[in-house]
């Protein structure tokens, strides 16, 4: 079978040359001509018919909507993150460190489904099958009937899909596959692209729930074209301190499901068990309050999660660090400022460092009150109550902005035995709500408008 013929096209401009070039022609930008496969051109008579609309035009409102059909993986903290399971026809992008238990997580999935009356297949590029044999062994995994395919060619694995038939099949890593129509080295920016879309393409027409796991950059973000998530209905980041035992799965994209959820996961002999109750990993164990400490809830996705900031301002040089883990150190320097100008706190010659406790990303803003008030904390030398916990958001201006979902924040600490609350005024239930008040029955809750109020609070501990 002949070999499609090949152009070289320019990610700035667009523009196209028959053989690559370190600077393109036609913008002069250089390192941008990527590899592609040229379409053949359209016979002039029918140029115009390949434009004709091959489905009808139907109103909106008239088109049946029907969930899709899940499969449950086995793993509930997997299927929490997938939106409840695995969509047929989907296909799923994750991405992470080396070691980090992708393909872990990925062969436990696959044998639970299989167990459950699923064909599956497990595709691997960068192992043998005596390999996968060996980790599923130590996983206790016995007498698994997932089927192996050690393969890197495409139209390989294209053959195999099509003869197979199977309703999940993973591919392990999509950079180690490569295509017999392009000359570049498997990894390349143009195999990536070519390969996602011919696989994306047969997910689609089979029916084939497809999960590629893909390759991570040492900044963190997944390697090749950025329009390989574009291609995909779901992009996972599988997050988490090799140092660790515990995991973080998160939902970047999902076209089948909610954003930004997360599921939590503990490294185990036997490979990766959910955590049902993720609060107590990012909870520090101590048995007195410690200044510097502030817990607080923050929302990953639809699910609140208890997390302890802890900060530490010690005395500086004339050039006092700023260093946050966890959290955004641009916001914590806008913090101080505020803390500095609108409650009379001053860390300019004062070391600061901010730590979310568990490896967790907090990126949302309603960290904002805990992260000042465990820095005024550590300043003072002064632990906050047992029991306090404190979230919202804080302007430059002073004001405490309203966190979203405060109601269930709420509950959630009450539920963990949280007994003092730091809350936005916004945040604070209303006496008319009788059920709310009930769940929150044992708790003290304080309503602040302004981060002086939050303050003055605090110093009547």
């Amino acid at each position: 079978m002949a070999k499609d013929k090949t152009l070289y096209t320019c990610n700035e401009c667009g523009g196209s040359s028959p053989r690559w070039l370190g600077k393109c022609p036609h913008c002069n930008a250089w390192n941008t001509l990527v590899e592609s496969v040229a379409e053949p051109a359209a016979p002039a008579k029918n140029r115009f018919a390949a434009l004709a609309p091959t489905a009808q035009i139907a109103v909106l409102s008239e088109i049946e909507a029907s969930d899709v059909d899940r499969s449950a993986t086995g793993l509930d903290e997997l299927d929490r993150v997938l939106g409840g399971g695995i969509v047929e026809g989907g296909v799923v992008l994750i991405g992470g460190d080396p070691g980090i238990g992708k393909s872990t997580l990925l062969l436990q999935a696959l044998d639970a489904l299989q167990r459950a009356g699923l064909s599956t297949l497990y595709v691997t590029g960068e192992e043998s099958g005596a390999q996968v044999a060996l980790r599923s062994r130590r996983l206790g995994l016995n007498q698994s009937q997932v089927k192996v395919l050690a393969e890197i060619q495409l139209e390989k694995i294209l053959h195999t899909l099509q003869a197979q038939q199977p309703a999940i099949a993973v591919i392990d890593s999509i950079q180690t596959v490569y295509s017999d129509q392009l000359t570049s080295a498997p990894g390349s920016v143009a195999q990536v692209r070519e390969c996602a879309a011919h696989l994306t393409r047969a997910a689609k027409a089979s029916g084939t729930a497809i999960v590629l796991v893909g390759h991570v950059t040492k900044e963190g973000a997944l390697a090749g074209p950025r329009v390989l998530e574009h291609m995909v209905d779901t992009v996972l980041y599988f997050e988490g301190d090799t140092h660790s035992s515990f995991r973080l799965v998160r939902a970047i994209k999902n076209r089948f499901g909610a954003v930004n959820e997360i599921g939590v996961f503990a490294m185990t002999e036997k490979g990766l068990k959910g955590v049902s109750n993720p609060s107590a990993i990012f909870l520090s164990q101590h048995t007195e309050p410690v200044p510097g400490s502030c817990v607080m809830v923050t929302l990953e996705g639809t699910r609140p999660m208890l997390v302890e900031i802890q900060a530490l301002v010690d005395t500086g040089g004339p050039s006092p660090r700023r260093l946050s883990v966890g959290l955004d150190r641009d916001r914590l320097a806008m913090l101080l400022a505020v803390l500095h100008r609108h409650a009379g706190v001053a860390c300019m010659d004062q070391d600061v460092f901010v730590n979310a406790v568990g490896g967790v990303r907090i990126t949302e803003p309603a960290a904002d009150l805990a992260v000042m008030l465990s820095i005024t904390s550590s300043l003072r030398g002064k632990a906050l109550p047992k029991g306090f916990i404190a979230f919202g958001e804080v302007g430059l201006a002073g004001e405490v902005r309203p966190a979203p979902r405060g109601q269930e924040r709420l509950k959630e600490a009450a539920k963990l035995g949280f007994s003092v609350a730091v809350v936005p005024k916004a945040n604070a239930p209303k006496a008319s709500d009788k059920a709310l008040m009930a769940a929150l029955s044992g708790m003290t809750i304080h309503a602040v408008e302004r981060i002086e109020d939050a303050l003055e609070v605090v110093r009547g501990f």
